[in-house]
Parts: structure tokens; C-alpha cells; sequence
């Protein structure tokens, strides 16, 4: 097998269409992929908070209405379609181009995305001003932007735009590998990743490959090595990472 990470064994944490999608990118280089969710994610339930706050949006009643993940993105135009209604009337902000483009897809044009892919970034980027603000998250972020926001005068209103369930075990494959110290690096793209990867795996930690400096800071809490962080704070970013920290050449 030949490629630049040719003979590697490397963890990919990312759940579902997402975690496939790193790991073809991964087995494309040569690597041995093997795919480890220790997070799931769930949609909402219809009929709950997300439901009102997509009503809400189309309706004008907020002046900003926010996304920090493609994820968001997608429980939330799933929700809209099922109730026919349309797309936010506001402004729009992304947390990064991934999201951006996500948005993008389905005809909204976001007014702000910042040039760092990260939530901090995002509140340091977004205008003074006054009115509602609503911020569709995953059920675990922590309220750091929320506080940002209302410090440059908004009123922040959160609603939980889908829910992070840690997973019950890793695939056996995966705990062999663990266990025999075969694998050459982990990566994570989000805390609670990391937070997952804590609760299921046994013996040593491999060095951690992360997609962002809350995900590295995690990450190093939590006892790992970072070899190396995305930059940008993508799923490209995050490859390029892996070749620059395990890659042949």
C-alpha cells in the first residue's frame, strides 16, 4: 500500500456520514481508518422548543439568527421542511465555511462568517447591536457565546438544535487495536469526542490529532499528547494535520 500515511492506523471519533467521510479521505493516503463514534447524535423531537424557534425565525423575530455547525444546520431545515415553513428572516451567521456552505445549499447566504472556524471567533466578529439573537445548538456546547453576544448588547435566545449522546462501547476491532498499542494517532473533532473516547477506552492514550484549539484544549485536559491541530479547522485541515504529524516525505 502507498501513500503518504501508508501503514498508519489512525482513529477516526467523528460519528456517522461524517466520520465515513474522514476515514475514506484517510484510507485514500494509505492509512488504516478505523472508524471509533464515541459520540452519536440525535435529532429533536417534533413538536418541541426547535419547532417554535424555526416558526419564530420565518416570522421575523429575531435579527440574527445563528449556526455553529452543520449539524444545526441540518436537524434544522429538516424540521422546516416538515412543518413548511420557510428559512430564517434575518440575518444569518456560520461559524465557518463548512457550515457556511451548508447553509449555502439550501439558498441562505450568510451574513458573517468569521475567517477562524471557531465559536470565539465568531462572537469576536459579530457587530454591537441590539435585538433578539437566536443561536441553534447542540445540546452540550457550553454558553460562552450566549455570554459573548449579550456583553456586545444582544439578547441571546439558545434552543437545542440536536442532542450528543456518548457512545455505549468502541467496535472490538478498535479495543484490540487499542490494547496491542497499534494505533498511531487519534483524532477528535469536538470535547465531546474526547469526553467519549475518556469514558470508553482502556490503557494508553495514542497522541491526539484535533480540528481546533477547544477540541486540543480538551484534548490535553483529558491526559493526551496533541501532535497537531487543523488549521484551517476543517476536515481538509484536519488530513493535512494527520500528514503533517504522521505522513511519509
Amino acid at each position: 500500500m502507498s501513500g503518504q500515511l501508508a501503514g498508519r492506523v489512525v482513529l477516526v471519533t467523528r460519528p456517522g456520514s461524517q466520520g465515513a467521510s474522514l476515514a475514506r479521505l484517510l484510507r485514500g493516503l494509505g492509512a488504516e481508518a478505523m472508524e471509533a463514534p464515541t459520540i452519536a447524535v440525535e435529532g429533536p423531537d417534533p413538536g418541541g422548543d426547535l419547532d417554535d424557534a424555526i416558526r419564530d425565525a420565518a416570522r421575523g423575530r429575531f435579527a440574527w439568527t445563528v449556526f455553529t455547525s452543520g449539524a444545526g444546520v441540518r436537524a434544522w431545515f429538516e424540521r422546516a421542511e416538515a412543518l413548511g415553513v420557510g428559512p430564517p428572516a434575518s440575518a444569518v451567521a456560520a461559524v465557518g465555511e463548512v457550515t457556511a456552505d451548508s447553509l449555502r445549499a439550501r439558498d441562505v447566504r450568510p451574513s458573517l462568517v468569521p475567517a477562524e472556524f471557531t465559536t470565539e471567533a465568531l462572537a469576536a466578529a459579530f457587530p454591537e447591536g441590539a435585538g433578539r439573537v437566536l443561536l441553534a445548538r447542540a445540546d452540550l456546547a457550553t454558553a460562552d457565546l450566549e455570554e459573548a453576544l449579550r456583553a456586545k448588547g444582544w439578547d441571546p435566545a439558545r434552543v437545542d438544535a440536536y442532542r450528543v449522546r456518548l457512545a455505549e462501547a468502541l467496535p472490538a476491532s478498535v479495543a484490540y487495536a487499542l490494547r496491542d498499542g497499534r494505533v498511531d494517532a487519534v483524532t477528535f473533532t469536538s470535547p465531546s469526542t474526547v469526553e467519549g473516547f475518556v469514558r470508553l477506552a482502556d490503557g494508553p492514550r495514542p497522541p491526539a490529532v484535533c480540528i481546533g484549539p477547544v477540541t486540543s484544549e480538551a484534548a490535553r485536559r483529558a491526559g493526551f499528547e496533541v501532535a497537531a491541530e487543523a488549521a484551517p479547522h476543517t476536515e481538509e485541515g484536519l488530513v493535512d494535520a494527520l500528514v503533517g504529524a504522521l505522513g511519509h516525505g
